[in-house]
């Protein structure tokens, strides 16, 4: 952990669960956005740590509404040295972290933010056993059906109206569908 006080923790997520949702259109240059963020973390962090970097959420799905963040999911070999390592660094470079107990398993979570001081990025990183895996076959769905992007897009704009900034309440409502699409993809896929 980084040594602030707790309070200062409970504050920090206090603040980030209520930033506004703001949903926007797709822009095409979320893809060339990842890419620049994949290479930055690549020339920065420690090699030996980092396996792979995809790109996920919904700005990895042309055509679908999202929030402006470029989700980028990190696969590192261990947690432990990530937080030694890897936060310090990012920490240093602006990058606000947390490690995400919420969830199992538990990952290291940082949030970068542009000039005007909203969310540009999250860099979720995890080991390779994580169920965040999932979410690319859920990803690799969306963009091989639209259709199904655009009802899943229909969802987050109704949840987004209705919680513009409860991000808690947000990703509640939405679960259930990102759930229940990954199964079908994952069956899709051949995934068991």
């Amino acid at each position: 952990m980084t040594g602030k006080p707790k309070v200062d923790l409970e504050e920090r997520i206090q603040k980030a669960v209520r930033e506004d949702i703001g949903l926007e259109p797709y822009n095409p240059d979320w893809p060339r956005q990842f890419e620049l963020e994949a290479t930055f973390l690549r020339q920065k962090l420690p090699g030996s740590l980092i396996q792979k970097i995809e790109h996920f959420g919904s700005t990895a799905v042309p055509g679908l509404i999202a929030k402006p963040i470029i989700d980028l999911l990190v696969q590192v070999s261990s947690l432990e040295e990530t937080r030694r390592q890897i936060v310090p660094i990012l920490e240093a470079e602006g990058y606000e972290y947390f490690w995400r107990t919420d969830v199992s398993p538990a990952y290291a979570w940082c949030i970068k933010r542009n000039a005007n001081g909203k969310r540009s990025h999250h860099i979720h990183m995890v080991e390779a056993e994580s169920k965040l895996w999932d979410r690319l076959y859920f990803r690799d769905y969306l963009r091989e059906f639209p259709e199904e992007a655009q009802r899943y897009g229909q969802v987050k704009q109704t949840l987004a109206e209705k919680h513009p900034r409860d991000r808690i309440a947000y990703i509640k409502g939405k679960s259930a569908v990102v759930e229940s699409l990954t199964e079908i993809a994952k069956h899709h896929y051949g995934v068991t």
